[in-house]
């Protein structure tokens, strides 16, 4: 994709959600991590279901720490792999105790000292917590990197690394947001909704839907 036609596809994008927003629901940089941490292999609906009663009593990774893991299992076992995921979220929350003092760090080599961290959860909640613009490849953005040829890799990072090059400064706020949203909503998987696409004319996938699917 030329450059003159990456600052269009973002400018349309921006054009319709200005302001665009993730959808994981949480209340500080604290809970933020733990969602996120949480929606590994998950739907946001999902997490946002077991999350609603946990986040009205957990705030803090102190408050974690004193409900403790067998707890945190009642609350979140409706998510995959919820054992593993709640194992890995009492050990952060020591760990930003033990070494942050409770406070959620704000650089991407220490949140990947947390257990359940990896790059792409650490790029989320520097992005969404603390306004950095990083962009988190989850596989909407793999797959529309890929299709729209603006960031052609067979890693996430490569994919990473190509789209931090590729995306206009003025755009990288809040680009992460509008290629997840356009991924998960029109650049679907199976039947993307290329007749409503508003930057279809710019992208050059060959096997475009003719007709919108239902």
């Amino acid at each position: 994709m030329k450059k003159a036609d990456i600052t269009e596809f973002f400018r349309r994008l921006q054009e319709r959600d200005p302001e665009p927003q993730g959808e994981l629901d949480y209340t500080n940089s604290y809970t933020l991590l733990v969602a996120v941490a949480l929606s590994a292999q998950a739907t946001d609906i999902g997490v946002n279901k077991a999350t609603k009663a946990l986040f009205e009593i957990i705030s803090t990774p102190e408050q974690m720490l004193e409900l403790g893991e067998v707890r945190l299992k009642d609350h979140i076992k409706t998510i995959g792999l919820f054992n593993t995921k709640a194992r890995n979220v009492i050990k952060a929350a020591q760990t930003l105790v033990d070494n942050f003092g409770g406070v959620v760090p704000e650089n991407r080599d220490d949140l990947e000292t947390l257990a359940g961290v990896g790059r792409k959860t650490a790029n989320v909640v520097l992005n969404i917590a603390f306004g950095h613009p990083t962009i988190a490849v989850d596989t909407h953005l793999f797959r529309v990197g890929n299709r729209t040829r603006m960031a052609v890799g067979k890693t996430p990072l490569a994919v990473e690394k190509k789209l931090e090059k590729a995306i206009p400064k003025e755009f990288m706020r809040h680009a992460h947001h509008w290629l997840i949203l356009h991924g998960r909503y029109i650049c679907k998987a199976r039947r993307p909704s290329c007749p409503t696409c508003p930057v279809e004319d710019l992208c050059p996938f060959r096997e475009k839907t003719v007709v919108d699917p239902l």
